[in-house]
């Protein structure tokens, strides 16, 4: 190494001011956004984003209740963790100038391979609900699905969005009239498929739920008072819109595990489900499947799909992943019904690695009521706008200008999945 006194000496720098023609592109300001809410959504680039997000603007009750699993939560765990750890592999030079996201579900346009999935309670999560979510669905142009626990009528529902593509789920309740009842008025609502959720026989161990003590609607104790304090928006939003109850059934003093124990038939069998497909003429939809035997089995009792799902890992703790069982119950009865998959989605990228192991459509819940907690409908909007651009990007870096292009060559999932 040579000595640094004989090392040759460099020219001195020439120092100047700039002059302003030269600093003038350089100060860009921002229109000051005096919107909140706008600020807040800007901000959010990813669905974990609006996560964090919903998670300082809700109280702790309600955001658990959407956040959380059962037990140890072991099974939304490994559902995430096997889409952060598959592998995609990307074909180069194809022309992805143009990117078609559009395709069909249950023999219906959709303008992506998504639909929001059913979820409970959701004007708990923000006070404007069901029907801002459908809204949402409606402008995109996905399906929308209307839980039989929702907080907002089928009626309502349908009048919020009447060109939205609408499902409606169905928990089969001990009192059978009281389910169909419900199943006449969503087909004369014009809800287009009934989708039977058949893995809640029995309520799962949602531990966040029972720490917190979370009742429909929340019950004012000090605690809750307490957190009046530090979430006064969404408490007052409460308190001064229509009374937080259930649209398809009576008001329930208790939490939703009493609910769902005292209401919810854990007596259904696959008789129960040929009666539903003789007595529903739109398409049948079995949400929960867990195994490729039961999978077989309501395909051959007529089913339009299944939904391959452990119920966003809220019923039994360490159940079959859906992305990992997804490409088996695929290759069973993918040539006889439309095949769907959720849990554990949380970006559009997880939607094309569902939709390269062989899905028609992937359902999502949890991102969607994020950006619901986060900014109302504002926000359902920004979550659909995240997804949508990422599915969009994930497919032009895989070389894939049609989501029917996709295949199991784009994906390669762990050996070791967890």
């Amino acid at each position: 190494m040579p000595e640094l006194s004989k090392l040759p000496e460099r020219p001195a720098i020439r120092r100047q001011l700039p002059r302003w023609s030269e600093l003038r592109p350089l100060l860009r300001t921002r229109r000051i956004e005096l919107d909140a809410t706008e600020r807040r959504l800007r901000r959010a680039l990813t669905i974990a984003d609006l996560r964090e997000a919903a998670r300082r603007r809700t109280p702790r009750a309600a955001f658990d209740y959407t956040d959380g699993a059962a037990e140890g939560e072991v099974s939304l765990r490994r559902a995430r963790s096997l889409f952060r750890r598959l592998q995609f592999n990307p074909s180069i030079l194809r022309d992805v100038s143009k990117v078609e996201t559009a395709t069909t579900i249950l023999g219906r346009p959709s303008a992506y391979p998504f639909a929001f999935a059913p979820t409970g309670f959701t004007r708990m999560m923000q006070h404007e609900g069901e029907s801002a979510v459908a809204r949402v669905a409606e402008r995109v142009g996905i399906p929308y699905g209307l839980s039989t626990v929702g907080t907002t009528s089928i009626e309502d529902v349908a009048a919020a969005a009447p060109a939205a593509d609408k499902w409606f789920q169905l928990y089969i309740w001990t009192d059978r009239a009281a389910g169909k009842d419900l199943v006449d008025r969503a087909r004369e609502a014009g809800y287009t498929a009934l989708v039977l959720t058949v893995d809640v026989p029995v309520a799962g161990a949602r531990l966040r739920d029972v720490r917190n003590g979370m009742t429909i609607p929340p019950t004012l104790t000090p605690k809750t008072l307490i957190d009046m304090a530090t979430h006064p928006a969404w408490w007052f939003n409460l308190l001064t819109t229509k009374p937080l109850t259930f649209a398809s059934l009576s008001d329930w003093p208790g939490t939703v595990a009493e609910l769902i124990n005292t209401m919810f038939d854990p007596t259904v069998t696959f008789e129960d489900l040929a009666w539903m497909r003789e007595s529903w003429p739109g398409s049948l939809v079995v949400k929960g499947i867990q195994n490729v035997d039961d999978a077989r089995k309501v395909v051959d009792l007529g089913v339009d799909g299944v939904v391959v799902s452990n119920h966003g890992g809220r019923q039994l703790d360490r159940a079959p992943v859906p992305l990992e069982l997804l490409p088996q119950v695929v290759d069973a009865v993918g040539d006889r019904a439309e095949v769907l998959v959720d849990t554990g989605i949380m970006s559009g990228a997880d939607i094309v690695a569902c939709l390269a192991l062989g899905a028609k459509a992937a359902l999502v819940g949890r991102a969607y009521l994020y950006g619901l907690m986060a900014g109302g409908e504002r926000g359902v909007q920004r979550a659909a706008d995240i997804l949508g651009t990422e599915i969009r990007r994930t497919m032009q870096l895989l070389g894939v200008a049609d989501v029917s292009e996709l295949n199991r060559s784009h994906v390669t999932l762990p050996a070791v999945p967890f």
